[in-house]
C-alpha cells in the first residue's frame, strides 16, 4: 500500500481514478522526497500521470471529483478530493528553453519526464501501489543530503536560471555538508543569467531560503562565491544573519524571512529602496523594513525608556530591531540584558493613549491646529509619566499639556 494514503484518503481516491485503463499516475517530486528523508507528509502532493489533460478531466468528473483546469497549457489539471487539491501534470518534455520558461510538449516516457527536472532528489516517483521509482538516482542523493543536478548542471541552468537560487534554497534547506562542486561550479558560470528573471520569481525563492535550516551556512557560501551580491543588489551582513538565526531559535520565536532580510541587508533606507527593487517586495514587506531604520533599542536603557520604543514604533518593529541589534552586538547568547529586551515585547502590552482634544478643550482649548500641537505634547506627557491610566495622574497629564501652552488658553472675558 503506498505509505502516504493513511491520512490522505483524497490521494487514494485521485490514484485509483488516473491509474488504470491504458494510463498510470505516479506521486512526484517532494512529497515523496520528504516521505522518503523522514519529514512526514507535505500538505501538497503532486501527480504525475501519462493521461492528457482532457482525459484526467473526465475521469475526475466521472467520479465525482471537481477539477479545475489551473494550467492547461502546462499539462496541469488540479483535481479536489475530499476538500483537498492535488495538483495533476501530464508527463512533459521540454523541446525548447530561453533561460526563463520552457515550451514543453506530452508524453508517456517517464525516463523523458524525470529527465526535465532539476535535481535528483526531486525526480522521486512513487507508485500507488507503493513502489518508489528512481531513475536518476535521486533516492541517495536525498538521503546523503546532496543536492544535485540531472544531467550536466549548465544545460539544466540555462533552461532556467532560477534554477541556480533553487540550487541554494534546496541546499539550505535538504543539503548535508559543502555543495555539489559541479553545480557551485556552473552556477558561477552561469550568474549573468540572474538579471534575466523576473523580481518575483527571484523574491519568491530567496525568501524561502532565508528561512531554510542552513540558510547562514549557504548564505555565507553564495558570498563566497560572489553571487549573494547578484540578488540581493548589494553586499550582505552574513555574520549578523548567522547570529540572529539561534537567537530566534533561543527565545522562542521562529524563522522570519522579512526580519532575516533586514539583518541580512538593511542598514538605512536607501538599502531599503534598493532592495525593493531587487526582490520587488510587497508594500508591508518594504513598510517593515522601513521600520528597522533608526536608533535600536539597548539593555542600557531602563524599562520605561524600552517601554516607550514599543509605544512608538509598535511591538513588531521594536522586536526586530531589538533582535537584529543583540545579533551585531556580537553579545553571546545567553546575556540577560538582551535577553530581557527581546521578552519585554512578548510581556508588556502598549496602552492606548486614553486622552482626546475633547479633554483638553474642556480645560478652555480652543479647536483649530494648535490643539493638535497640545495633545500631541499631552501624549509626550503621559509617555514620560510612564503610560498611567488613572483619573488623577491623566488630570496631571492634562494640566501639565495646558500649562506648556498657555498661549493656547483663550484669555478670561
Amino acid at each position: 500500500m503506498n505509505p502516504l494514503f493513511a491520512h490522505r484518503p483524497g490521494l487514494a481516491r485521485v490514484l485509483a481514478v488516473l491509474d488504470g485503463e491504458g494510463e498510470e499516475a505516479r506521486i512526484v517530486g517532494g512529497a515523496v522526497r520528504d516521505w522518503l528523508i523522514g519529514r512526514g507528509v507535505r500538505s501538497d502532493i503532486d501527480i504525475a500521470t501519462t493521461a492528457l489533460p482532457e482525459e484526467v478531466t473526465r475521469r475526475a468528473r466521472a467520479a465525482g471529483l471537481k477539477p479545475v483546469p489551473t494550467g492547461i497549457e502546462h499539462g496541469t489539471v488540479t483535481v479536489v478530493a475530499e476538500g483537498e487539491p492535488y495538483e495533476v501534470t501530464t508527463l512533459r518534455e521540454d523541446v525548447e528553453t530561453d533561460g526563463r520558461r520552457a515550451r514543453v510538449v506530452f508524453g508517456r516516457n517517464w525516463a523523458h519526464d524525470a529527465a526535465r527536472r532539476d535535481f535528483t532528489m526531486n525526480a522521486l516517483y512513487l507508485t500507488r501501489a507503493g513502489e518508489l521509482v528512481d531513475l536518476v538516482g535521486g533516492e541517495a542523493d536525498a538521503v546523503e543530503g546532496r543536492v544535485r543536478f540531472i544531467g550536466d548542471p549548465d544545460t539544466r541552468i540555462r533552461e532556467d536560471y532560477l534554477r541556480i537560487l533553487r540550487l541554494f534554497r534546496f541546499h539550505a534547506a535538504f543539503g548535508r555538508g559543502p555543495l555539489d562542486a559541479a553545480a557551485l561550479a556552473a552556477a558561477i558560470r552561469n550568474r549573468a543569467g540572474l538579471a534575466l528573471l523576473s523580481r518575483e520569481r527571484v523574491r519568491a525563492e530567496t525568501m524561502k531560503l532565508l528561512v531554510a535550516a542552513r540558510a547562514a551556512q549557504t548564505l555565507a557560501e553564495m558570498e563566497q562565491a560572489g553571487l549573494l551580491s547578484a540578488v540581493l543588489g548589494r553586499a550582505g551582513d552574513v555574520p549578523a544573519f548567522s547570529r540572529l538565526v539561534p537567537i530566534e531559535a533561543a527565545t522562542g520565536l521562529g524563522p522570519d524571512a522579512v526580519r532575516r532580510l533586514g539583518a541580512l541587508a538593511v542598514r538605512g533606507e536607501e538599502d531599503v529602496a534598493g532592495l525593493r527593487e531587487a526582490l520587488r517586495l510587497s508594500n508591508a514587506e518594504t513598510a517593515r523594513l522601513e521600520a528597522l531604520a533608526g536608533p535600536t533599542p539597548a539593555p542600557a536603557m531602563c524599562e520605561k525608556g524600552q517601554k516607550a520604543f514599543i509605544y512608538r514604533l509598535g511591538r513588531q518593529a521594536y522586536l526586530d530591531r531589538a533582535l537584529i541589534g543583540f545579533a551585531r552586538s556580537g553579545a553571546p547568547l545567553d546575556d540577560e540584558g538582551w535577553r530581557e529586551l527581546v521578552a519585554l515585547a512578548a510581556d508588556w502590552q502598549a496602552p492606548r493613549f486614553p486622552l482626546k482634544a475633547a479633554d483638553l478643550i474642556a480645560r478652555g482649548l480652543r479647536p483649530g491646529p494648535a490643539l493638535g500641537a497640545a495633545l500631541a505634547r499631552a501624549e509626550e506627557i503621559w509617555i514620560e509619566a510612564g503610560f498611567p491610566l488613572e483619573r488623577a495622574a491623566l488630570d496631571e497629564v492634562l494640566a501639565q499639556a495646558v500649562e506648556a501652552a498657555p498661549s493656547l488658553v483663550p484669555p478670561p472675558r
